[in-house]
C-alpha cells in the first residue's frame, strides 16, 4: 500500500474505551517483551542501516510508554455514566 500524502481521504470515529483499553494492552505486551532481552517487540521498532537491523531499545522503551501514557489519558477523559433503574410496585 502507497504512504498517504495527505489526511483528506481518511475518515473515522473516536476509539471507543473498550478500543483503547485494547489499545494499552498491546502497548503493555510491548513494553513487556521488549524489556524481555528486547527479542520481540524491539524488531518492530527498528529501522534498516548499513548494518542490518537496528534498534534503539531504550528509545522503544521511552516511545512505548509515552504512548502508554497519551492512551491512559484518553481512556480517563473519556465520559463515564452509571445507570441504574428500579421500579416499584
Amino acid at each position: 500500500m502507497a504512504d498517504l500524502t495527505n489526511l483528506s481521504s481518511l475518515s473515522g470515529n473516536e476509539l471507543s474505551p473498550t478500543q483503547i483499553q485494547g489499545v494499552i494492552e498491546q502497548i503493555d505486551l510491548d513494553i513487556t517483551n521488549l524489556v524481555r532481552e528486547g527479542k520481540l517487540s524491539a524488531l518492530k521498532y527498528s529501522i534498516t542501516g548499513g548494518a542490518g537491523q537496528s534498534t534503539d531499545r531504550a528509545a522503544n522503551l521511552n516511545a512505548l510508554l509515552h504512548a502508554r501514557e497519551y492512551y491512559q489519558k484518553l481512556l480517563n477523559a473519556a465520559p463515564s455514566w452509571n445507570v441504574s433503574q428500579a421500579t416499584t410496585q
